[in-house]
C-alpha cells in the first residue's frame, strides 16, 4: 500500500514562494505519475501539475510559469515549487501517484497553503 504525506504548506504573502514536499512510501511500479492537485473552499479539485515517470509534464494554464514540478525517483518523492504566489492560489494542495499498470490512485491527506493579499 503506497502512503503519501505532504509537507510545506503554509501563510505567505501574495508575491511570495513556498515548496511542497510529498513524500511516498511503498513500492510506485512505473509507469507512473506523480502530482499535485488543489482544492480551494467551494469549488472542485484541480490538477496543479503533475510529472510521469517518462518526464512528461502538465501544467494548470493558471500556474504555468510559475510553478515547476519534480521529482527524486529514489526517494519517491515529488515537489512543487511556487513562486509568485497570488491569493488565487489559495488552497488545499493535495499529493497524488497514480500508477497506470494497476490503475491505481493514491491520495495525501493535504497542506494548506495560503495567500494573502
Amino acid at each position: 500500500q503506497v502512503q503519501l504525506v505532504e509537507s510545506g504548506g503554509g501563510l505567505v504573502q501574495a508575491g511570495g514562494s513556498l515548496r511542497l514536499s510529498c513524500a511516498a512510501s511503498g513500492s510506485i511500479f512505473s509507469p507512473n505519475a506523480m502530482g499535485w492537485f488543489r482544492q480551494a473552499p467551494g469549488k472542485q479539485r484541480e490538477l496543479v501539475a503533475s510529472l510521469t515517470s517518462g518526464g512528461y509534464t502538465d501544467y494548470a494554464d493558471a500556474v504555468k510559469g510559475r510553478f515547476t514540478i519534480s521529482r527524486d525517483n529514489d526517494k519517491n518523492t515529488v515537489f512543487l515549487q511556487m513562486n509568485s504566489l497570488k491569493p488565487d492560489d489559495t488552497a488545499v494542495y493535495y499529493c497524488n501517484v497514480a500508477v497506470i499498470s494497476l490503475d491505481a490512485n493514491y491520495w495525501g491527506k493535504g497542506t494548506l497553503v495560503t495567500v494573502s493579499s
